[in-house]
């Protein structure tokens, strides 16, 4: 069972930004979904300023698809060769240099969050820490026809996940839905490659985050269960950009507030 080392700060990120993004169609074709733009800035700038503002300015990215585009001074980069015959838990076991040592704040490449929900995040002392989006059906409700032919299970309880990643069949018992944002202590890193280190490989190649995530709590294992309200979203399609730029510019001209709205704004913001 994973304990703590809270006497370490965290100081380092490590996005996942290895997949091509497919659903995104001819919008990645030519580029990384990382750098798909939105409200004027790439998805990979929003988080840079978003762990800018925490107090993080260590990052390091796993890269793939297109990842010369992403070699450069500003950032270390791990590349991940087999990107295309594996899924994300293989992306993050390249950063484990970095998870083994040092506390680190992990991403998904897609997603834009307010900071906020690092700083929730990294207010817990857990070995291993996620956080989920109690307002998840408002924008699940805009994204798709049907919220469920998306949404996954979430539950919680006093604070710790006890339930992620199945597929349902009602609304009902959702919490709220995983972010993508998470929180990996060395402690809790060695808990998890432990898990895998355990599992044959052709079944570690085809385990997604929420699948190792739901076997780590199934062997006893305590996940920390971090709550945001909204100020987060998921870029899946070039459907959800163009969404979210219509919800922006709709608040903009005086319509009202968008909850999902993951922008910082240092004036009135008390959590940057």
């Amino acid at each position: 069972m994973s304990g703590s080392q809270s006497g370490q700060s965290v100081r380092r990120a490590v996005v996942l930004a290895a997949g091509r993004g497919s659903r995104m169609g001819s919008v990645t074709e030519a580029k990384p979904k990382c750098l798909v733009e939105l409200a004027g800035k790439t998805l990979l700038e929003w988080q840079v300023e978003a762990l800018s503002r925490a107090g993080i300015t260590d990052v390091t990215l796993v890269t793939g698809y297109r990842e010369e585009l992403l070699r450069g001074a500003r950032h270390r980069t791990i590349s991940n060769a087999r990107w295309r015959e594996m899924n994300m838990v293989r992306s993050l076991m390249c950063a484990r240099e970095i998870l083994a040592s040092f506390p680190a704040i992990v991403s998904y490449a897609d997603i834009l969050y307010h900071p906020g929900a690092l700083n929730a995040l990294l207010a817990t002392n857990a070995g291993i820490a996620l956080t989920y989006d109690t307002r998840w059906e408002e924008l699940w409700r805009e994204r798709f026809a049907d919220p469920l032919a998306d949404a996954e299970s979430f539950e919680a309880r006093d604070g710790w996940v006890v339930d992620i990643g199945r597929r349902m069949v009602s609304l009902d018992g959702i919490q709220g839905q995983y972010m993508g944002l998470l929180l990996f202590r060395p402690d809790g890193w060695r808990t998890a490659e432990n898990l895998l280190a355990g599992m044959p490989a052709q079944s570690v190649d085809a385990l997604d985050m929420t699948g190792m995530l739901s076997s780590l709590v199934s062997a006893g294992t305590r996940v920390a269960a971090v709550p945001v309200a909204g100020r987060w979203c998921e870029v899946d399609s070039a459907a959800d950009v163009a969404l979210y730029e219509r919800r922006l510019a709709e608040a903009a001209r005086g319509g009202r507030p968008w909850a999902h709205d993951w922008r910082a704004n240092p004036a009135t913001d008390s959590a940057t």
